[in-house]
């Protein structure tokens, strides 16, 4: 028991972890690397930085290591951990990974592909009008991720409490 206990407890501490630099590092990305993506020029006209993008590489050169590959294996082992869970802990466990499993289908949904597609786009109104789009939805995601780590944490207060 001791030892599931200890398990349950380290993959909360992970997600919880995980999903609070996910969050800090969304919010860095869009107040920091898209403004150079997406600029406005003297008269007022956006335009897409394709180049600026790909030089950034923030996907490959960071998000996969952050959230990728480690949030969503940890969305589903915490899925996982929370069903095997009980009482108050397990809802909001279950919680917190159904709105992380949320934002991680978002991403492999929406994100990513257009994030392609737009890396591969010359500067254009259409390029522009997809990136504005993904700015946008971006900050749903970081809503659905504040969601889902802010209920981590309550599910991580109710288990110290109750020593899972």
């Amino acid at each position: 028991m001791i030892a599931d206990s200890t398990r349950a407890e380290v993959l909360l501490w992970l997600f919880v972890i995980n999903l609070g630099v996910a969050f800090g590092a969304g919010l860095y990305e869009g107040r920091i690397a898209i403004p150079d993506w997406l600029t406005t020029a003297a008269d007022g006209v956006y335009h897409w930085n394709a180049d600026t993008a790909r030089r950034d590489n923030t996907g490959l050169r960071f998000w996969v290591f952050v959230t990728t590959v480690p949030l969503t294996l940890l969305t589903c082992a915490n899925l996982l951990g929370a069903w095997w869970s009980a009482g108050p802990l397990r809802t909001w466990w279950l919680a917190a990974g159904a709105a992380a499993l949320i934002e991680r289908l978002l991403t492999f949904a929406y994100f990513i592909p257009t994030m392609v597609g737009l890396l591969q786009a010359a500067d254009s109104p259409e390029s522009v009008a997809v990136a504005q789009q993904w700015v946008k939805m971006n900050y749903v995601r970081h809503a659905v991720t504040l969601a889902a780590w802010l209920v981590a944490l309550k599910a991580f207060a109710l288990a110290a409490a109750h020593k899972m």
